[in-house]
């Protein structure tokens, strides 16, 4: 990139004045409603947990920035919208994003290097230690010393939900789904895929109700459900240690609807309800339905469903018979049967309700999905490596589940309490403040024109009000 040494921007105007623009207002930050997710995260303590799977092995004596410091840096920076580690080579600068990030000198003028003096946080290159250190990393290694424990920040993600609950759910319900995450370059694990015509990874998502618990990055050369039983086994045995009596169901579509983890299911007293790919077999059986289901659409003119219910049993694929429930319906473009598969009775839901009310509520998690892809850069997986791809992964859902709690802690009972990340970085979080720096406070001056200040002021209240979730 061109660097461009103009200091002052003239611009046109329809009023008598010149207009002029310059970078010198001074300390002044842009993001100045990430204080919020600063007071979400000592309520919940997700960024010090997340922090905690890693392990150092710098030499203390030379340190700058703790493990935690840097963790808090790159959530928070992809949290306000900065999904490049480049971004931070300038916003080291931001004395507001030093602070959320637990600096005590937010101004920097303590750095011990003077070339790093007046820049409190960690550039690219210290950043990018966090990814690209090898799992077996140790005191010997010359540059990349802070590893990860994957496995530790699996648990992590599960605990997040349980530490949410004030106390045992009645029911569980596990969402799994599979997406698409395109690759441009020659990373490990590049594959092509048929069906969504590129290149890519097919990552895998488990959440329960809007709460990521699960996100693993997978070569998309496999099956949708490839590695999905592991997954699933992990979390119910964790989520059982704690509620063993809790009811919990799998629910996912037709990508899912494999013998292995349905019999594994059928083992463990877990229920499902996952969606079945048709087949003539399955058309022959709700062949009446279908019919009636047209009938009435000639006479109203309007779209019409009815619902069957059978046992079903492929010929080769499934080891027993199992409840399918049908959809026949009929619109404007013809027949659209579907069909679910589930261990639950019809006493304990009803076929209707079963397809309408519960199978149909996972689409939900797409937009959740969608909402972390796009708006928090879970598909910036552009490392050479596929581990460094899934910290990549880990760090982008760590900033998915800090601001999810800010909506449903923080905006609670607020006109936004249902908006999108992305919503909600440009209206609350994006505040311009000017910071000024004393021996014994750190003064926050944000915009007095900004249309979300009685916003603020109502989220910082839910939040103040909340106790924390751990001591």
């Amino acid at each position: 990139m061109t660097e461009c040494t103009q200091a002052s921007f003239a611009f046109a105007t329809d009023f008598r004045r010149a207009v002029v623009a310059n970078f010198d207002g001074g300390t002044i930050t842009t993001e100045a409603g990430g204080l919020l997710l600063h007071q979400t995260e000592q309520k919940t303590g997700i960024l010090r947990q997340f922090a905690g799977c890693f392990r150092d092995y710098r030499d203390p004596s030379r340190i700058d920035h703790t493990v935690e410091e840097l963790v808090r840096q790159r959530v928070y920076g992809l949290a306000l919208g900065y999904e490049d580690l480049n971004d931070h080579d300038q916003l080291r600068a931001d004395p507001l994003l030093a602070m959320l990030s637990g600096k005590a000198d937010v101004e920097g003028q303590q750095r011990r290097r003077q070339r790093d003096r007046g820049k409190a946080g960690a550039g690219k290159s210290t950043l990018n230690r966090l990814e690209l250190t090898p799992a077996d990393a140790n005191q010997k290694c010359r540059y990349k010393k802070i590893a990860v424990d994957t496995a530790a920040v699996d648990e992590v993600m599960v605990d997040l939900y349980m530490q949410r609950q004030p106390r045992q759910p009645k029911r569980i319900v596990l969402d799994l789904d599979a997406t698409d995450d395109r690759i441009h370059g020659h990373q490990e694990g590049r594959f092509y895929h048929g069906y969504y015509g590129d290149y890519c990874y097919l990552p895998l998502y488990i959440f329960i109700g809007e709460i990521l618990v699960c996100a693993r990055l997978r070569k998309s050369n496999q099956d949708a459900s490839a590695g999905a039983l592991d997954e699933v086994e992990r979390i119910v045995k964790r989520l059982r240690r704690v509620w063993p009596t809790a009811e919990i169901i799998l629910r996912a579509d037709s990508g899912f609807c494999r013998d292995e983890l349905m019999s594994w299911c059928e083992q463990q007293q877990v229920d499902y309800v996952f969606g079945l790919a048709k087949n003539s077999r399955l058309l022959e059986k709700i062949r009446k339905p279908m019919r009636k289901a047209q009938r009435r659409y000639a006479e109203t003119g309007q779209a019409t469903r009815e619902f069957a219910e059978f046992r079903y049993r492929t010929r080769t694929s499934w080891s027993r018979k199992r409840r399918v429930v049908a959809k026949a319906e009929y619109l404007d473009k013809g027949m659209n049967p579907r069909f679910v598969v589930t261990s639950l009775s019809a006493g304990q839901l009803e076929a209707r309700s079963l397809y309408e009310d519960f199978y149909c509520a996972r689409g939900e998690m797409e937009n959740r999905i969608k909402e972390q892809q796009l708006d928090l850069f879970a598909d910036r997986t552009s490392t050479a490596l596929m581990r460094s791809n899934q910290i990549r992964l880990y760090f982008s859902s760590i900033a998915y589940c800090l601001m999810q709690a800010l909506r449903e802690l923080g905006l609670a009972g607020t006109k936004m309490a249902k908006a999108q990340c992305s919503t909600i970085r440009v209206r609350l979080l994006k505040i311009g403040a000017r910071v000024r720096v004393t021996v014994r406070k750190v003064w926050i001056s944000m915009a007095s024109g900004h249309p979300a200040r009685q916003l603020f002021a109502t989220v910082y209240g839910n939040l103040q009000r909340l106790t924390p979730l751990l001591i």
